[in-house]
């Protein structure tokens, strides 16, 4: 792990390299930061679509991988009040990711429409260096 930010405990941020235990160091932080905040309920399905993002920038990209977590308790910026639970991956390569069709047969193919199917809602933005994928749960009350 290159490095770690917290911001004021609603905010942690990790950049890893591109090399193939940034899934796993990924799903790691992500669950030990969920388990501080109480959020261990998200544990897994956060861990799993955390895994997919950072596999499919290891898979296109060269450059570090940076997976941030924020945290809202409903009272800022959710119109109906839901606290949600915003985890973005960042990666050097500008293009988005393209949904395709999976057949049965393939090993690979299927994570952004699990990311579609689990998440509150989800989407990419392009950055100064890059894109970033982000996803959102939504935190029980």
């Amino acid at each position: 792990m290159i490095g770690v930010i917290d911001t004021e405990g609603d905010c942690a941020e990790w950049t890893f390299p591109a090399e193939a235990t940034a899934a796993r160091r990924a799903r790691a932080a992500v669950r030990d930061r969920l388990t501080a905040w109480q959020l261990e309920g998200l544990g897994d399905i956060a861990a799993l679509l955390v895994s997919e993002l950072v596999t499919n920038a290891l898979r296109h990209a060269t450059g570090p991988i940076v997976v941030r977590l924020t945290r809202s308790d409903g009272t800022v910026g959710e119109a109906d009040g839901t606290a949600v639970l915003r985890v973005e991956v960042s990666d050097p390569l500008p293009d988005p990711p393209r949904e395709r069709p999976a057949r049965p047969e393939d090993e690979s193919g299927r994570g952004l429409q699990l990311l579609a199917s689990a998440a509150r809602r989800w989407g990419t933005r392009p950055g100064d260096n890059g894109k970033t994928v982000w996803f959102e749960l939504t935190v029980p009350r």
